[in-house]
């Protein structure tokens, strides 16, 4: 016999019908300026972009020449959408102010009260002054360094570093070649000749990519790391055999006397990379070998580094060429630049869609990890105890708006 269902008094009590709330999107006013820090040639969003936001009910208005240094035409912008100014001034008048490198102190000046900025953030440039800019400007400020994906990774840290990582082979090959008065080697290795030797100390994702086109080009590579851990996460993400250590002095400093490459991809949360490579360790390598010093923006961890530009981009020291150029993605800027935009587009999308930046970080918590002062209040813990600055914990100011 069927048992009959018992039901408790709750179950017939009147309830709440649930109604779902229609999510307004909010039309985006996005300024882009033109980066005038030094060697930035990156920009933050490609015409391409810009046509999607517009399609999509945005405004977009660049500063004249923005993509110039990135071939993109100020012609491409118009095409698609966008209002070309002549003035920052103009650039400013919007509500979501973008660049690539963060804005100099003149520049937030030029800001107005309460509006939204999604720059890098560069910590170990900045000082107390620049944060109090933000805060009497009630500015809501996005790092590309702090935001995250839906898998809880930094997608600009890594994409930028995978440029970094390809790209320092092709200028190590292009300096050991005859073409730039190297001595005359072909990176890499073909049959019946010794592969050259690359070096490449940090197993990050700097590392791995530059250890990635190492080994496709054919090179004989060793990756030297402080952590066991990054050296198998290296060899599992490339899925094949190479050589690997810990940094002892004695098997670097052999590696090194044999080595016609070195990458240093050493990175560290803030401050200033460990200087594991001695001058008298360089003064040992083959004359005409090439360093790439890739974590000279953190103070570099070859002795011999000293920061150099792309317009001069080495120098010789101990007959050795050193490549010492802060922000390497920049000297591939159209790449970068395409590369940025597509994780910036999605983003922007997000927040017009939610209704804009308080609904979004509210709805997206990697979002709304990436923002690290709100309404002028810092809200990033690391930056607030470092300066010296009065925390705001975001979460908890997100449950007071409505």
């Amino acid at each position: 016999m069927k048992k009959s269902k018992t039901y408790s008094s709750f179950e017939f009590l009147p309830k709440e019908e649930t109604v779902e709330v229609k999510i307004s999107p909010k039309k985006l006013h996005i300024g882009i300026l033109k980066e005038s820090s030094f060697q930035e040639n990156r920009v933050a969003l490609t015409p391409d972009s810009v046509g999607l936001l517009v399609a999509n009910g945005n405004n977009v208005i660049i500063e004249k020449g923005a993509g110039q240094s990135s071939s993109f035409s100020d012609e491409e912008y118009m095409q698609q959408g966008a209002v070309i100014a002549t003035s920052k001034k103009e650039v400013f008048s919007t509500d979501f102010i973008i660049k690539i490198e963060p804005p100099t102190k003149d520049e937030l000046s030029m800001m107005s009260n309460g509006q939204q900025l999604i720059s890098a953030l560069q910590t170990s440039t900045q000082d107390i002054d620049y944060f109090n800019l933000l805060k009497r400007k009630n500015i809501t400020s996005f790092a590309f360094e702090f935001i995250r994906d839906t898998s809880n990774k930094l997608p600009f840290i890594r994409v930028m570093s995978e440029i970094a990582g390809n790209t320092s082979l092709l200028i190590a090959s292009e300096y050991l070649s005859n073409v730039n008065n190297g001595k005359g080697l072909m990176l890499g290795g073909i049959t019946g000749l010794i592969p050259t030797n690359v070096v490449i100390i940090g197993a990050g994702t700097v590392g791995e990519y530059a250890c990635r086109a190492s080994l496709g080009l054919g090179a004989s590579v060793i990756v030297f790391d402080e952590s066991i851990t990054k050296l198998r996460r290296l060899q599992n993400n490339i899925n094949q055999q190479v050589s690997t250590s810990t940094i002892q002095p004695k098997i670097l400093s052999k590696a090194i006397r044999r080595a016609d490459v070195i990458i240093s991809a050493l990175r560290v949360g803030s401050g200033r990379v460990p200087c594991v490579v001695s001058e008298e360790m360089v003064k040992t390598m083959k004359k005409g070998s090439v360093v790439i010093d890739v974590s000279i923006d953190q103070g570099g961890c070859i002795e011999t580094s000293e920061v150099t530009s792309h317009k001069k981009p080495t120098f010789i020291k101990h007959d050795i060429v050193h490549y010492c150029v802060p922000n390497i993605a920049s000297r591939v800027s159209r790449t970068a630049s395409i590369a940025i935009s597509n994780l910036l587009t999605p983003i922007l999308l997000k927040i017009s869609e939610c209704g804009g930046v308080n609904k979004a970080i509210r709805t997206h918590k990697h979002l709304r990890k990436g923002v690290y002062s709100f309404n002028g209040d810092i809200t990033n813990k690391v930056l607030a105890e470092r300066f010296k600055l009065t925390f705001k914990d975001l979460d908890l100011i997100m449950a007071t708006i409505s």
